[in-house]
């Protein structure tokens, strides 16, 4: 076995330190078998360490594919369904066997499943994003472990509700609490610096920045029952970091995977924070929340909010998509179409047409009040996009 680094162990270590809740994402590839049937044996596995986890006084959440996979073998299917209403059914069925599975692997170490499922509606209302959060502080207090899943059989036949996969949903969940660890097993053992299956790839041990060059790394992998591959969780890693938590992407085939971790083992890529995070509030503009209309501004402006982290003011907007009530969340475009920031609009989309180029001394004038002096105020604005000491975007 090749010798592991010390430095490596003790940095994780640290990591570990600083943890209070830890969020598995564990994908179809990994529970299931060659036929599509659950892999119980390694629910067990999960669930014990799951387990172990929380015994530390951690909450523990796991958020688990395979309700398609399960109803896949469970059915006796040669291939996942490519039909809408197919796959809502094969998801329910299936999610059966899967709740099934981790309530037994759980109770045999003394805890409850709670099953959970989710939209990306769910998540997009500030009222729905709280009451899943404090949900899911309840069931930890009441010693539980809570189980995540997408809800397929709804979410499939409305596209526009769809996470897209479960990294991203892990990813979301992840936002919801504090001094997180993102945990996503693959199939991969981390994340390669070439393909995986070639001899001279290696697996990166530290990402301390997500950058272009990282992302490129990604290639995705076809599989008969899953959606996700290596380009989805670097997104939910990106989005892990950007709100303050440290994420590991590693070998779910491990079925000591999740205690290696927490003993400081050097296995999987560890990726660090970044050092601007968002929370509170501005996690979930910027991460869930609906995008209501967009808010197109000239390229002062542009600078003003990126490089300044000036307010938007009025003076600055050129053009407004959509029909939005005030407090709604808006995309704000740059002069190329690029979307750069999102925010809080204190003002409604009849109004912001009306003041739109206008300086904010000109607002009362027009409208004939004056409640605020921008259009979006920096503290409920949220930056996609950053400005270098040359000035130019990154």
């Amino acid at each position: 076995m090749p010798e592991v680094d010390p430095s490596l162990v003790q940095q994780r270590k640290r990591v570990l330190e600083q943890i209070h809740s830890v969020v598995v994402k564990v994908g179809t590839s990994v529970l299931t078998a060659e036929d599509g049937s659950l892999d119980r044996q390694r629910i067990d596995a999960l669930s014990a360490q799951l387990c172990r986890i929380a015994d530390s006084g951690r909450q523990v959440v796991m958020v688990s594919s395979g309700a398609v996979g399960a109803g896949v073998g469970k059915l006796g299917l040669p291939h996942r369904p490519s039909g809408l209403a197919q796959l809502q059914a094969v998801a329910a069925i299936g999610q059966t066997n899967l709740i099934q599975a981790y309530e037994a692997g759980l109770a045999a170490k003394g805890r409850f499943a709670a099953q959970v499922l989710l939209t990306a509606n769910d998540l997009r209302r500030r009222t729905g994003y709280l009451h899943v959060r404090n949900a899911l502080t309840q069931i930890h207090e009441l010693g539980a472990i809570a189980v995540i899943n997408e809800n397929d059989s709804v979410a499939v036949a409305e596209l526009m509700t769809t996470f897209g996969d479960n990294d991203r949903l892990a990813a979301h969940v992840a936002g919801l609490m504090t001094d997180t660890l993102l945990i996503i097993l693959s199939d991969v053992d981390g994340l390669y610096d070439g393909p995986p299956q070639r001899p001279t790839s290696k697996r990166i041990e530290v990402v301390e920045k997500l950058d272009e060059s990282i992302i490129a790394l990604a290639q995705e992998h076809n599989s008969k029952v899953s959606r996700g591959g290596m380009g989805s969780k670097l997104e939910a890693v990106t989005m892990a970091t950007s709100h303050g938590h440290t994420a590991i992407i590693g070998p779910g085939r491990d079925d000591a995977v999740l205690d290696k971790i927490f003993a400081g083992d050097p296995i999987g890529t560890l990726f660090l924070p970044t050092r601007h995070t968002i929370r509170g509030r501005r996690r979930w503009i910027g991460g869930s929340a609906t995008v209501d209309g967009k808010l197109h501004i000239d390229a002062g402006a542009a600078r003003a909010v990126c490089q300044r982290g000036s307010s938007l003011l009025a003076v600055g907007i050129t053009d407004v998509d959509g029909t939005f009530k005030r407090g709604a969340v808006v995309a704000i475009v740059d002069p190329e179409g690029v979307e750069i920031a999102r925010g809080l609009c204190n003002y409604p989309a009849s109004e912001v047409k009306r003041i739109l180029g206008e300086p904010s001394d000109q607002i009362l004038g027009i409208l004939g009040k004056c409640p605020y002096e921008n259009v979006v105020h920096r503290n409920n604005l949220v930056l996609n996009r950053t400005v270098d000491a040359t000035g130019e975007f990154v």
